[in-house]
């Protein structure tokens, strides 16, 4: 019999369907389970469970008579929490949903990593209904603002000096008050965090956790300085370049980050900081690395980090799985302006650059795009494959370079 894998997501998403593929190439039954209208007749033919992300409780009746299932995957971070009591409810692998809230929640994860004995650093709550002068005030600069719930880099703003910090603290505000976020309807989005700077590179870390213990996939390096005054990702770069020892010392605190939090069954995505004064968690998603850019990573045999996910979730022994060789690449096109995109031009000529394995634009004809800190997407997605970092690195900015995005400006509307 094949496996019957439950995949939780949001409604619409290209992950989403890069899941679904690597089901069927594993002969796998999946049945979805979206946040979508429970009053809707099957609104996208999918035939998936209709769900609330922000009620997970009242949610798990409808995934337990679909049941039984071989394993839950969730693919995002909303829908981790249901998935994992929906995994306790079944009797399945994934962690407990505490563990699982804390990865969502800033405040409570720095909580979990300063228990742990974790380098964190300096941080405190503010409502978003506080005065951002007065709070100005009892801040030490340079600092970080952070919406506690959002992810993609969304809302995260340095400020170094009173002034900085109080547009900051309302630029914030505005993204916690609009309306795609008011929908989501979670305590979480009244506050924001405020964290001392921490200089140094940026790393991320791309693993599975089994009965607790973590297993490294593969240790990206984010190639470009992320200083502020926002931090958007562009370029991921595997194997790292970092020394082996800083290797091994992420590899340990990674490690350590799970077992404060308290996860047992997952695939995780982690971010770290790392400085003369050692390895700084960042965050730690209990979920697979976000969007397209798993395509980056493929992995000896051939196999992609969906499949190898998927296994993972069904209790298959993953334990030997090791990245193909050469490095690998991944770059998350930004959005240079604020517009209405238009188009394209150039894809063909960065498909032509030595090391491009693909390119692939998601920004959609007459969509309205914003960047950062506004926004959360991207205009597209380049893939390099290559014999080495700095090789695959240099393929993907001169890829970058032969694109020409057309923006048009949106006017204002005039009212009387």
């Amino acid at each position: 019999m094949p496996k019957r894998i439950l995949i939780l997501a949001a409604t619409t998403g290209y992950q989403l369907r890069s899941f679904e593929q690597a089901a069927r190439r594993l002969s796998m039954e999946v049945v979805l389970a979206t946040d979508r209208c429970h009053q809707l007749e099957d609104p996208w033919g999918d035939r998936a469970i209709a769900v609330r992300f922000d009620d997970a409780e009242a949610s798990l009746p409808a995934i337990l008579a679909a049941a039984p299932f071989d394993g839950v995957v969730a693919v995002g971070d909303r829908p981790t929490v249901l998935a994992a009591l929906a995994a306790a409810r079944l009797g399945l692998p994934y962690g407990p949903a505490a563990a699982v809230s804390s990865c969502r929640d800033k405040y409570q994860m720095r909580e979990a990593f300063r228990a742990g004995g974790l380098k964190v650093p300096e941080y405190r709550l503010a409502r978003i209904d506080d005065d951002p002068e007065t709070v100005a005030r009892r801040t030490r600069f340079p600092c970080v603002l952070k919406p506690l719930g959002l992810s993609a880099s969304q809302g995260v703003i340095r400020a170094d000096d009173p002034a900085t910090f109080v547009a900051a603290f309302r630029r914030i505000r505005a993204i916690l008050e609009s309306r795609p976020v008011r929908r989501l309807r979670e305590p979480m989005h009244r506050f924001l965090q405020i964290e001392s700077y921490i200089p140094g590179r940026e790393f991320a870390l791309e693993g599975l956790v089994t009965e607790g213990r973590l297993q490294p996939l593969a240790l990206f390096d984010k190639a470009d300085p992320l200083e502020g005054p926002y931090f958007e990702e562009t370029i991921y770069v595997t194997p790292s370049r970092a020394p082996a020892s800083v290797q091994a010392a992420i590899r340990d605190t990674v490690e350590q980050a799970v077992r404060a939090l308290g996860l047992r069954h997952s695939p995780v995505h982690a971010e770290m900081r790392v400085n003369a004064d050692g390895v700084w968690m960042l965050e730690l998603a209990a979920r697979p690395i976000g969007g397209l850019c798993a395509r980056a990573l493929e992995f000896q045999g051939g196999a992609r980090l969906e499949e190898v996910v998927l296994r993972h979730a069904v209790g298959e022994d993953v334990s030997g799985v090791s990245l193909a060789d050469g490095a690998h690449g991944v770059m998350m096109i930004p959005v240079p302006r604020e517009g209405r995109y238009e188009g394209v031009q150039g894809v063909e000529d960065a498909r032509a650059v030595h090391g491009i394995e693909d390119v692939i634009i998601t920004a959609a004809p007459g969509e309205h795009l914003v960047p950062l800190p506004e926004g959360s997407s991207y205009l597209g997605f380049l893939f390099a494959r290559g014999s080495a970092p700095d090789e695959v690195e240099a393929a993907l900015r001169a890829a970058h370079q032969r694109l020409s995005f057309r923006i048009a400006a949106v006017l204002p509307v005039l009212t009387t």
